[in-house]
Protein backbone atom coordinates (compact mmCIF):
# COMPACT_ATOMS: atom_id res chain seq x y z
CA UNK A 1 0.00 0.00 0.00
CA UNK A 2 1.37 3.40 -0.96
CA UNK A 3 1.01 6.57 1.03
CA UNK A 4 -1.72 8.76 -0.49
CA UNK A 5 0.25 11.97 0.02
CA UNK A 6 3.14 10.58 -2.06
CA UNK A 7 1.17 9.34 -5.10
CA UNK A 8 2.71 10.20 -8.47
CA UNK A 9 1.69 9.40 -12.04
CA UNK A 10 3.58 6.54 -13.74
CA UNK A 11 6.85 7.38 -15.47
CA UNK A 12 6.28 8.79 -18.97
CA UNK A 13 2.49 9.13 -18.64
CA UNK A 14 2.58 12.93 -18.38
CA UNK A 15 4.46 15.40 -20.55
CA UNK A 16 5.38 19.02 -19.87
CA UNK A 17 3.25 21.75 -21.46
CA UNK A 18 4.79 23.15 -24.65
CA UNK A 19 5.84 26.72 -23.75
CA UNK A 20 5.88 28.72 -26.96
CA UNK A 21 7.40 32.15 -27.53
CA UNK A 22 10.43 31.63 -25.28
CA UNK A 23 13.20 32.63 -27.68
CA UNK A 24 14.65 31.41 -30.96
CA UNK A 25 16.78 28.76 -29.25
CA UNK A 26 13.69 26.86 -28.07
CA UNK A 27 12.65 26.05 -31.65
CA UNK A 28 9.20 27.57 -31.11
CA UNK A 29 10.04 31.21 -30.39
CA UNK A 30 9.14 34.40 -32.26
CA UNK A 31 6.04 33.32 -34.28
CA UNK A 32 5.31 30.42 -31.88
CA UNK A 33 4.78 27.82 -34.60
CA UNK A 34 2.06 29.81 -36.40
CA UNK A 35 4.09 30.94 -39.41
CA UNK A 36 4.20 34.63 -40.26
CA UNK A 37 1.22 36.99 -40.36
CA UNK A 38 -2.20 36.28 -41.80
CA UNK A 39 -5.56 35.26 -40.40
CA UNK A 40 -4.31 31.92 -39.11
CA UNK A 41 -1.53 33.56 -37.13
CA UNK A 42 -4.01 35.63 -35.12
CA UNK A 43 -5.59 34.48 -31.89
CA UNK A 44 -9.16 33.22 -31.99
CA UNK A 45 -8.92 31.84 -35.54
CA UNK A 46 -11.60 29.15 -35.98
CA UNK A 47 -12.73 29.17 -39.60
CA UNK A 48 -13.95 25.59 -39.95
CA UNK A 49 -15.67 24.80 -43.23
CA UNK A 50 -14.70 28.16 -44.75
CA UNK A 51 -13.99 27.82 -48.48
CA UNK A 52 -12.75 31.29 -49.39
CA UNK A 53 -16.17 32.83 -49.91
CA UNK A 54 -17.58 29.90 -51.93
CA UNK A 55 -20.72 28.43 -50.38
CA UNK A 56 -19.43 25.76 -47.95
CA UNK A 57 -20.14 22.10 -48.69
CA UNK A 58 -22.23 21.59 -45.55
CA UNK A 59 -24.51 24.43 -46.67
CA UNK A 60 -24.69 23.25 -50.31
CA UNK A 61 -26.00 19.82 -49.27
CA UNK A 62 -29.76 19.44 -48.71
CA UNK A 63 -31.07 18.77 -45.22
CA UNK A 64 -32.42 15.24 -44.89
CA UNK A 65 -34.31 13.18 -42.36
CA UNK A 66 -35.45 13.52 -38.80
CA UNK A 67 -34.36 11.74 -35.62
CA UNK A 68 -37.08 11.48 -33.01
CA UNK A 69 -35.55 12.07 -29.57
CA UNK A 70 -38.43 10.20 -27.90
CA UNK A 71 -38.22 7.04 -30.02
CA UNK A 72 -38.35 3.70 -28.23
CA UNK A 73 -35.18 1.62 -28.44
CA UNK A 74 -36.29 -1.95 -29.12
CA UNK A 75 -33.87 -4.82 -28.53
CA UNK A 76 -34.56 -7.51 -31.13
CA UNK A 77 -33.97 -11.16 -30.22
CA UNK A 78 -34.16 -13.96 -32.77
CA UNK A 79 -35.78 -17.27 -31.78
CA UNK A 80 -32.48 -19.02 -32.62
CA UNK A 81 -30.75 -16.96 -29.87
CA UNK A 82 -32.98 -18.67 -27.27
CA UNK A 83 -31.24 -22.01 -27.95
CA UNK A 84 -28.59 -21.09 -25.33
CA UNK A 85 -31.14 -21.71 -22.55
CA UNK A 86 -31.72 -25.22 -21.18
CA UNK A 87 -35.04 -27.06 -21.70
CA UNK A 88 -37.94 -25.80 -19.53
CA UNK A 89 -36.32 -22.48 -18.55
CA UNK A 90 -38.29 -19.29 -17.98
CA UNK A 91 -36.53 -16.76 -20.20
CA UNK A 92 -36.83 -13.31 -18.55
CA UNK A 93 -35.23 -10.01 -19.52
CA UNK A 94 -32.61 -10.49 -16.79
CA UNK A 95 -31.78 -13.97 -18.12
CA UNK A 96 -31.37 -12.58 -21.67
CA UNK A 97 -29.09 -9.85 -20.30
CA UNK A 98 -26.98 -12.28 -18.22
CA UNK A 99 -26.42 -14.57 -21.23
CA UNK A 100 -25.42 -11.62 -23.44
CA UNK A 101 -28.35 -12.06 -25.83
CA UNK A 102 -29.35 -8.41 -25.35
CA UNK A 103 -26.80 -5.66 -24.79
CA UNK A 104 -26.77 -1.92 -24.29
CA UNK A 105 -29.71 0.33 -23.50
CA UNK A 106 -33.23 -0.63 -24.50
CA UNK A 107 -36.85 0.28 -23.74
CA UNK A 108 -38.55 -2.89 -24.93
CA UNK A 109 -37.60 -6.39 -26.10
CA UNK A 110 -39.18 -7.98 -29.17
CA UNK A 111 -38.70 -11.65 -30.11
CA UNK A 112 -38.47 -12.24 -33.87
CA UNK A 113 -38.99 -15.49 -35.78
CA UNK A 114 -35.47 -15.82 -37.24
CA UNK A 115 -33.96 -19.31 -37.01
CA UNK A 116 -35.39 -22.40 -35.36
CA UNK A 117 -36.21 -23.37 -31.76
CA UNK A 118 -36.03 -26.99 -30.56
CA UNK A 119 -36.55 -26.50 -26.80
CA UNK A 120 -39.64 -25.99 -24.66
CA UNK A 121 -39.20 -22.53 -23.11
CA UNK A 122 -41.38 -19.92 -21.41
CA UNK A 123 -40.36 -16.61 -22.96
CA UNK A 124 -41.26 -13.23 -21.42
CA UNK A 125 -40.97 -10.19 -23.70
CA UNK A 126 -42.75 -6.94 -24.56
CA UNK A 127 -43.61 -8.10 -28.11
CA UNK A 128 -43.50 -11.18 -30.35
CA UNK A 129 -43.67 -11.44 -34.13
CA UNK A 130 -46.22 -13.86 -35.61
CA UNK A 131 -43.41 -16.17 -36.73
CA UNK A 132 -41.81 -16.17 -33.28
CA UNK A 133 -45.13 -17.03 -31.59
CA UNK A 134 -45.66 -19.91 -34.01
CA UNK A 135 -42.14 -21.34 -33.50
CA UNK A 136 -42.22 -21.06 -29.68
CA UNK A 137 -45.62 -22.81 -29.47
CA UNK A 138 -44.56 -25.43 -32.04
CA UNK A 139 -41.59 -26.32 -29.80
CA UNK A 140 -44.04 -26.77 -26.87
CA UNK A 141 -43.15 -23.51 -25.16
CA UNK A 142 -45.13 -20.49 -24.06
CA UNK A 143 -44.89 -16.80 -25.02
CA UNK A 144 -45.84 -14.37 -22.23
CA UNK A 145 -46.34 -10.68 -22.98
CA UNK A 146 -44.93 -8.13 -20.52
CA UNK A 147 -47.44 -5.28 -20.49
CA UNK A 148 -45.57 -2.72 -18.36
CA UNK A 149 -43.28 -0.65 -20.57
CA UNK A 150 -40.37 0.88 -18.64
CA UNK A 151 -39.77 4.57 -19.36
CA UNK A 152 -36.24 4.78 -20.81
CA UNK A 153 -35.04 1.86 -18.69
CA UNK A 154 -31.39 1.01 -18.23
CA UNK A 155 -30.36 -2.66 -18.59
CA UNK A 156 -31.11 -4.77 -15.51
CA UNK A 157 -28.45 -4.55 -12.84
CA UNK A 158 -26.21 -7.63 -12.67
CA UNK A 159 -26.33 -9.24 -9.25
Amino acid sequence: MGILSKLQPPEGSTTAKNRVGRGLGSGIGKTCGRGSKGQRARCGHTKRGFEGGQMPLQRRMPKRGFRNPDRAIIAEVGVCALEVFPEGTEVTLEALWDRGVIKGRYDRVKVLGTGELSKKLTVLAHAFSAGALCKIEKAGGKAVLITAKPAKAEPPAAS
